[in-house]
């Protein structure tokens, strides 16, 4: 027992990687507080469930478009710095909601302004945020490290919307983006105190023409990250919309108000912290660990279409928590471990894009069929769309095997170099 638990937090041995997990669990607790808060705003503006969608939109859409950007200046710049610059203007932008909130000046104009702002600084955080955890930790320890900030953030979906609650019944819906604000600075503090002699820095890619052309290209061209990227662009369309289908599903099938939606996702979050730490300890990321987790993922959420009381419902969404983080990590992990490095902060901008960027197409595609076929339905589509990803990875898989290409082709040449 000892040992296993030795594995599922191993990463936490390096000083840096602790730091920074550390200061993700405040920031992250942030995030959510902001995100719950972010949401109650809107509806007190407006009471349209438009104007949510819209504010959706507005955080991913930036996504899909500029983080192949934000790969780009991964792969030539600071990872540590780029990070803190993000960070510093995500919090200057909470504390302008925060104070645009407090002084009742807010309008919701505003609002789509500031999440579409902070869809900007998602776009470039992001690819550095991912390849500074390899410099973090190494290639040995990648899976294990992406694995338990995965945990990490998931625990902090556990606190972040409780604190916002009793901050917007006592303080007001302003005080959430305040908090949140200061939350950034126990990134910047952590980053501040990372000892940069025991990191793993790749090597930055020199300015030169058509760079985002080539990492577009290198990962189509790469048999593992193509079959992956995919994989995970159909899992981001339509299995990860737990946003709009447990709602529905909570509202309209089983009839159990909030209460009964709040339960929904602690059992979702508490599934997902097991199933991390389980992913943690099992070690290095493999193609067909990724396909047995989709097939696992899209599996539970079939069970779960079909589970005919909220009882059974609760019973299954613990797997899929766990089985759904453990798409997002192996998939990470995946990408980080087969790229070549000097283009991996563009390839982990894809990774991006396959999550987040799909989710303005698959959010109101699932969301239409949840209303207006059954929330049942959108779930299984979900689902469906799971076990179809692992299908299509598992031939993949043998088809480069029967051909005898490596899962992985080597570096390819750096323009500029």
């Amino acid at each position: 027992m000892k040992a296993i638990a030795g594995r599922a937090f191993a990463a936490l041995q390096v000083r840096n990687f602790r730091l920074y997990v550390a200061s993700q669990l405040v920031s992250f607790a942030g995030t959510w507080m902001q995100s719950l808060a972010q949401s109650w705003l809107v509806l007190e503006l407006t009471g349209s469930g438009t104007a949510l969608g819209t504010v959706l939109a507005l955080q991913f859409l930036p996504t899909m478009f500029l983080a192949p950007v934000g790969g780009m200046l991964a792969d030539r710049l600071d990872k540590r710095k780029v990070i803190m610059v993000t960070q510093s203007c995500a919090g200057l932008l909470a504390l302008t909601l925060g104070l645009l909130t407090l002084s009742g000046h807010v309008a919701l104009w505003m609002v789509y302004l500031i999440a579409a702002g902070f869809g900007v600084i998602t776009a470039v955080d992001n690819p550095a945020r991912q390849v500074f955890v390899m410099e973090m930790v190494g290639a040995d320890l990648i899976t294990n490290a992406v694995t338990l900030n995965s945990v990490t953030v998931n625990s902090a979906r556990a606190i972040g919307p409780a604190v916002a609650g009793v901050l917007i019944a006592t303080l007001g819906i302003g005080q959430c983006f305040l908090v949140n604000a200061a939350s950034y600075l126990a990134v910047i503090a952590a980053l501040t105190l990372i000892r940069k002699g025991e990191l793993h820095p790749t090597p930055r890619a020199t300015r030169a023409p058509r760079q985002l052309r080539q990492g577009l290209a290198y990962a189509w061209t790469t048999p593992t990250l193509r079959t992956t990227l995919v994989m995970l662009a159909v899992i981001g369309m339509f299995l990860l919309e737990f946003n709009v289908t447990l709602p529905l599903l909570a509202r309209d099938t089983f009839d159990v108000g909030a209460s009964g939606l709040a339960a929904m996702d602690v059992f979702y979050g508490v599934g997902a912290v097991v199933g991390g730490l389980t992913v943690a300890a099992a070690g290095k990321a493999t193609p067909y660990r990724l396909i047995g987790v989709a097939a696992g993922a899209g599996t539970s959420l079939v069970v779960l279409a079909i589970a005919p009381t909220v009882l059974l419902a609760y019973a299954v969404l613990p797997i899929v928590g766990g089985t759904s983080v453990a798409v997002i990590a192996v998939g990470n992990s995946t990408l980080q471990l087969n790229s070549d490095p000097q283009l991996r902060g563009r390839v982990m901008a894809l990774f991006s894009v396959a999550l987040m960027g799909t989710t303005p197409i698959g959010g109101p595609v699932v969301g239409w069929v949840g209303e207006h076929i059954d929330p049942r339905a959108a779930i299984l589509l979900g689902g469906l769309a799971g076990i179809g990803a692992a299908a299509f990875g598992w031939m993949q898989a043998r088809q480069t095997e029967q051909a005898a290409v490596p899962m992985t082709t080597g570096p390819v040449p750096v323009v500029g170099q």
